[in-house]
């Protein structure tokens, strides 16, 4: 049985980070994640995703974001109830968070921050990190600048990422594909 969530967006708050009455860390934050077409409008909706990570990683999540940066989160879905103080059983589904990487460089963090006043959080260095291990990129540059609609006004030298939009069509037949 497999049971995984990739999330790619941005957070809609600074990291909530507590902690249990054994010491635990735990960070709850919210990504919003952009869906990949757009409305009738044309404008482009999102879905706003709650996410919980803990201990060591929560407590470096919690000191390396803030309220619009750029994350990628790797975890898994859980569904948990409880009764609420009114006797009705609530009932919650999150991503449990167990890695996560920073998207985007300290300089292009900083100038969304500009270009977003109401984006003003816990002032944190960013670079990309992973609970378990560093998530260093092989192509010397923070992984897909342009997630989630947002344009980076220093985009990278993409000529060696071999999964960059370099105007090429990629030719797969279906005797390629593994199903």
């Amino acid at each position: 049985m497999i049971n995984r969530a990739v999330l790619v967006g941005r957070l809609t708050r600074d990291p909530d980070l507590r902690y249990t009455s054994s010491g635990a860390a735990v960070a709850s934050f919210t990504v919003a994640v952009d869906r990949p077409f757009t409305n009738r409008s044309g404008e482009r909706e999102a879905d706003f995703i709650n996410c919980t990570m803990w201990r060591k990683a929560a407590e470096n999540f919690a000191n390396f974001t803030h309220k619009g940066s750029m994350v990628g989160i790797d975890g898994r879905i859980q569904t948990r109830s409880y009764e609420n103080q009114q006797g009705n059983r609530v009932y919650v589904t999150e991503v449990v968070a167990d890695n996560f990487s920073l998207l985007e460089s300290k300089a292009q963090s900083e100038q969304y921050r500009q270009q977003h006043p109401s984006s003003q959080g816990n002032s944190a260095p960013s670079s990309q990190y992973s609970s378990q291990q560093s998530n260093s990129n092989p192509y010397g540059n923070p992984a897909n600048n342009n997630q989630g609609g947002y344009q980076s006004q220093n985009k990278p030298d993409s000529s060696n990422d071999p999964f960059a939009d370099n105007g090429q069509q990629i030719d797969i037949s279906d005797d390629d594909l593994p199903f």
